[in-house]
């Protein structure tokens, strides 16, 4: 008797919903950011340091609460891993020196270290290993009262098991745009 695609023991419908779960979930947990038509002049958060440098002080706080984020995609080298379009939910927070990224959604969360703040543009980075997998997440954005615009760089590498070496790197770049749907959170 003939198997059907989706029944056990199909090997191929198995990898190809490994990868797009894969994916799904990697993409979901980390577009975090945020970029904004309209500067403003922003208070600042609380007194304490970051790491990389960045002294926290320098964060908006226009940059804590939560934003409904729709993304596309603009550029990539793997069409068929990267999702065209997306729109999530996330939930920006501070608790001492740490920000957290959280996706109500998927229960998804991420620690983000901010790289930069010059003003109102914020540049920050994600690194996440899944398995055989480093996935890195490169955010800038200009972020204004309610809204905010920017870009978001991912690159997925697919490391050797064997001895440590990048066998396959993907990429897309993302267009961001945002809407402040509730205030801040700051612990």
């Amino acid at each position: 008797m003939k198997k059907r695609k989706w029944e056990i023991g199909n090997r191929k419908w198995q990898r190809w919903l490994r990868i797009y779960a894969f994916c799904f979930f990697a993409l979901w947990s980390l577009f975090p950011i945020t970029y904004s038509l309209f500067p403003q002049t922003s208070v600042f958060a609380a007194d304490t340091v970051l790491r990389a440098g960045v002294s926290i002080d320098k964060v908006p706080k226009d940059l804590f609460g939560t934003w409904r984020v729709s993304s596309k995609l603009t550029s990539t080298n793997a069409e068929e891993i990267f999702k065209p379009k997306s729109v999530d939910l996330w939930n920006l927070s501070r608790a001492g020196n740490v920000i957290t990224l959280d996706n109500p959604f998927s229960g998804a969360n991420a620690s983000i270290v901010i790289n930069t703040v010059d003003g109102r543009t914020i540049k920050f980075k994600r690194i996440g290993d899944y398995n055989n997998k480093k996935l890195t997440d490169t955010v800038q954005l200009v972020l204004g009262k309610d809204s905010f615009k920017g870009i978001n760089n991912l690159r997925l590498e697919t490391i050797s098991e064997v001895d440590g070496h990048i066998m396959k790197t993907e990429w897309a770049t993302y267009s961001l745009l945002g809407e402040k749907i509730s205030g801040e959170t700051i612990k």
